[in-house]
């Protein structure tokens, strides 16, 4: 069996360590333009020239949540697009989301201006139940944030395309539902995949739908956003504030409005990171059940998109 690594941006010797301890007996390899041919490969964000030089490839294994950037690709015949189905992800996300939704509730943010002028000041608390948190997407990241939301008692929502069963989460299913889900949201916590379906679907319509001095919270991808409706419902008072972590461009350019907005705050894409230990015993474990016929997690459906 033979595996190929092409992770561009990603330092190829500690996986290829790691993949090789994990896969005695397996010839595993960075690509080089010209490589033998390969039975599966784990990329991210490989050229178009290495799957065409890999017709052969069984299976494409993915080591980010997301493979919309893959899947705009032209992908070898009948090869699997597998992606990670956790992989220490999901308490990260999980960790940023809440951060970001207490930080705002309780005007941490507020407190930390104040700070910062000399201010000593209190606010008057606010109650969870006038703060319900709706999660656009209840894959594996999106189920784990919901409940760990849930957790800390505040009305939780979720969406999904086809219908879920979340405990302690009010779910909405299907387009239909989606302006009521929007309306009984004050939070709103994108984290769909990125498809032709969903890309834009952060307008001056989705984000106007939901209650007054609402908050948004993309950790999901930045094309989801319409960035100057962003920006013009903060700026009519409708949305008070936004966590955003993934852009359009990034790093963003020095005279992006969302460096210095005072109710944007900007992580670098870091809500949740790729695990590499993890990563690879669970693609090591995938690649063994395939090896055997088993059926494997984390099939994604081009189709579809995730």
């Amino acid at each position: 069996m033979r595996i190929l690594f092409c992770c561009t941006g990603t330092k190829a010797a500690p996986w290829l360590d790691g993949l090789r301890a994990a896969l005695p007996g397996a010839d595993i390899a960075e690509w080089v333009p010209g490589a033998p041919q390969a039975d599966h490969a784990v990329v991210w964000a490989p050229p178009q020239q290495f799957l065409d030089e890999q017709p052969g490839l069984q299976a494409l294994f993915n080591i980010g949540a997301g493979v919309d950037a893959l899947l705009k690709l032209r992908l070898p015949p009948g090869a699997l697009v597998v992606r990670l189905d956790d992989a220490g992800m999901s308490v990260q996300m999980a960790e940023y989301v809440c951060h970001a939704v207490i930080r705002h509730f309780r005007e941490f943010d507020g407190y930390e201006r104040d700070m910062a002028e000399g201010r000593w000041s209190y606010r008057k608390p606010r109650l969870r139940s006038e703060w319900p948190v709706g999660v656009l997407g209840l894959g594996v990241l999106g189920t784990r944030v919901a409940q760990a939301l849930a957790q800390f008692e505040f009305p939780v929502h979720g969406w999904s395309r086809t219908p879920r069963e979340v405990a302690g989460v009010t779910c909405h299913a299907g387009e239909a539902a989606l302006p009521g889900f929007l309306a009984a949201s004050r939070v709103l916590v994108n984290l769909l995949p990125l498809t032709p379906a969903t890309e834009n679907l952060l307008d001056r319509d989705t984000l106007g739908r939901l209650q007054p001095g609402g908050y948004l919270v993309n950790v999901a991808r930045g094309a989801h956003l319409v960035e100057a409706d962003l920006l013009a419902l903060l700026d009519s008072g409708h949305l008070a504030g936004a966590t955003i972590d993934v852009l359009r461009e990034e790093p963003p350019p020095a005279d992006h409005p969302f460096w210095r907005h005072p109710q944007i705050t900007l992580t670098p894409h870091t809500s949740a990171r790729t695990l590499r230990e993890e990563s690879i015993a669970q693609i090591a474990g995938k690649i063994r059940a395939l090896g055997r016929g088993e059926p494997i997690a984390g099939i994604v459906d081009p189709s579809r998109g995730y």
